[in-house]
């Protein structure tokens, strides 16, 4: 139709990219009542792919929008990845009922993206990714950063996102993007389907015309469920515990989204269930609680971990029990072993054999509090979970005491933290030796406080993180805890934090090395080799010269941040003070301990160690592998 045809009724003439502004910003999300817009706004970075079509669009919104057009606020990320990655953290800390929308141009701009998406979905968060892509005419075939892919002309590098998208649609013509868009807000907003969205644009579709109906643009509310439980599955579940002698309870990520805190806390005063928990868990039942445990598994507590071991009965709520959750399949080494799975995914639900419950985390302790009327979990098994509590609190006092070395290990400044940090404000980690030290050792008290990204331990997730977490929830102190090798990774979104005016706290551990491979390297026979950041040494023809003289305070003054630099605790603490009292984003170096100490663990982690070798480090790693490959187990 030529610009000068009539229109035909009830539509309105639009590009792709700006029916697709338009239809994003009218989307909301309701639970319980509280309705909110979905998409408050889009990250973007700007290339010849989308400069001319989302960028476009997203302009015209802000300066010259249409009437009734609700406003789509535009971010300028500096880094692809990272913009997905404050995408997720914001998504998270709103418990998944708003996500962003990011853009990046064709190719590189684009395929920059994946890593991010692959966390979103591995982690089960919501994020819209709006990739440029080649021409869908394919008169200029190839343009340029296409992949000829002499299988298909249709083939581009978006085709990556795929695997990692739990929804991928290509825009090749513009009417496609009326059932795509709606598509895309299904799984957006579904409690169990969600995580990466992906839709593939093409450059030249994008600044394509239509006559789009004015009804695909009205504001529509996606009401996200809380799927109660089955009777009859409520019924085989409580049958199950009731016959339990040493039960434990796992809460994992699902009992933090569905803001299950509440009925978690009343089912364990009712059942005298201990409490573990999962990375993404912690905080869903406050460590003052007299029946929280803390975390389980291969980087989780002494405590924990023996509960788990005797358990009889496990129920999982929320939890997809990964090798980190379970040990690698050897921490519930009660040979009787059962489990009940709550959860709101039945492919989660149906892990280890277990007795299915597919049901919201809240809607499903509810249910199955009052079914269990009666039930408490013996007297000696609660006795026990007290006692091998406080002796886990004995045992790792003295990670946060000063020890007899020149730098403090990095679990003095985690107890620290621990304790100037309020119930409200987020600490914000992802890789590395940290989370592991982190699961073991901190006490959270909100379900907002522990923000550990762990399904994916994707390094440089942290200070991009920081950003998303603290747009939602601005009255929270967010303090990012960033290894030096994570930093050097990924400081480009301290651009974005100063040009936005957001207030965060970034702690950077600096100790000259991959602690947590240094670590796993040496315990597996590998003598930390490749894991220190040394200068090539002439004679050797080895890293391990002297320190590479990177100064991580002025490249990070460089961005326009104030830095203070400490090498002690109470220094440390005297630092955190100033930079809570500052209204402006702020960074902590820590000088730390390479060494550690870290804390004593009984988790173990499959990571398969050199079958042969002419190394005695590594021969010796093996027979200690292959005992403890031995308590390895299916739960059928």
């Amino acid at each position: 139709m030529s610009e000068n045809s009539p229109r035909p009724a009830g539509t309105v003439r639009l590009t792709v990219a700006q029916a697709l502004v338009r239809f994003l910003a009218a989307q909301h999300a309701e639970r319980d009542g509280v309705r909110e817009r979905f998409i408050p706004g889009t990250f973007g970075i700007f290339g010849h792919g989308n400069v001319a079509g989302l960028g476009q669009a997203l302009l015209q919104n802000a300066t010259s929008p249409a009437e009734g057009e609700l406003p789509m606020p535009y971010y300028q990320s500096r880094n692809e990845q990272n913009m997905v990655h404050t995408a997720v953290a914001y998504a998270r800390t709103k418990n998944r009922l708003q996500a962003f929308a990011c853009t990046a141009s064709i190719g590189p701009g684009s395929t920059n993206m994946i890593t991010g998406a692959a966390l979103a979905t591995i982690d089960r968060i919501p994020v819209l990714i709006l990739p440029s892509d080649i021409f869908a005419t394919r008169t200029v075939d190839p343009v340029l950063q296409q992949l000829e892919d002499e299988t298909g002309g249709d083939v581009s590098v978006n085709d990556a996102f795929r695997p990692v998208s739990r929804l991928f649609d290509r825009i090749s013509r513009p009417e496609q993007l009326i059932p795509a868009a709606l598509q895309a807000m299904r799984v957006l907003t579904d409690p169990a389907e969600t995580g990466a969205v992906t839709l593939s644009l093409p450059q030249d579709v994008q600044a394509e015309a239509f006559d789009w109906p004015l009804e695909f643009f009205r504001e529509r509310t996606w009401h996200v469920a809380r799927p109660v439980p089955e009777p009859a599955a409520l019924d085989r579940a409580v049958e199950v515990i009731r016959s339990a002698r040493k039960p434990v309870l796992i809460a994992g990520g699902g009992a933090i989204y569905s803001e299950a805190s509440a009925a978690l806390e009343a089912f364990a005063d009712a059942t005298s269930i201990p409490v573990l928990d999962t990375q993404a868990g912690k905080g869903a039942l406050s460590a003052d609680h007299p029946l929280c445990l803390g975390g389980v598994g291969s980087t989780g507590n002494n405590a924990a971990n023996t509960l788990a071991a005797e358990a009889d009965v496990v129920i999982g709520v929320g939890t997809r029990y990964t090798d980190f959750t379970t040990a690698s399949h050897t921490a519930f080494a009660n040979p009787d072993v059962r489990f009940v799975n709550l959860n709101v995914k039945a492919f989660d639900a149906a892990k280890h054999s277990a007795t299915m419950v597919v049901t919201d985390a809240r809607a499903g302790l509810d249910a199955l509090r009052e079914a269990l009327t009666g039930y408490e979990a013996p007297t000696e098994h609660v006795e026990r979970a007290q006692t091998e509590r406080a002796a886990w609190e004995e045992l790792i006092a003295p990670c946060f005491a000063p020890h007899d070395q020149e730098l403090p290990a990095q679990t003095e400044i985690f107890g620290a933290l621990n304790e100037m940090m309020g119930e409200e404000d987020i600490l914000i980690n992802a890789a590395g030796s940290m989370p592991g030290d982190l699961q073991a050792l901190w006490k959270a008290r909100s379900p907002k406080q522990y923000h550990l990204e762990y399904g994916y331990s994707c390094m440089g997730y942290e200070l991009p993180a920081s950003l998303g977490a603290k747009m939602a929830s601005p009255d929270s102190e967010v303090v990012a805890i960033i290894g030096d090798g994570t930093f050097q990774m990924a400081p480009q979104e301290i651009a974005t934090i100063v040009a936005e005016r957001v207030k965060v706290i970034l702690v950077i551990l600096q100790n000259h090395g991959w602690s947590s491979i240094g670590s796993l390297s040496e315990s597996h026979g590998s003598q930390r080799f490749g894991t220190k950041y040394r200068m090539r040494d002439e004679k050797s023809g080895l890293l391990d010269g002297d320190l590479v003289p990177l100064d991580i305070p002025a490249n990070i003054r460089s961005y326009g941040i104030e830095v203070q630099e400490v090498s002690d605790t109470a220094a440390f603490r005297e630092a955190f003070g100033r930079a809570e009292e500052s209204a402006e984003a702020t960074a902590i170096v820590v000088n730390t301990n390479l060494y550690g100490p870290n804390p004593p663990g009984i988790g173990w982690w499959d990571v398969p160690v050199s079958e042969v070798s002419t190394l005695e480090s590594t021969q010796q790693a093996r027979t200690a592998y292959d005992a403890e490959r031995a308590g390895q187990r299916h739960y059928l």
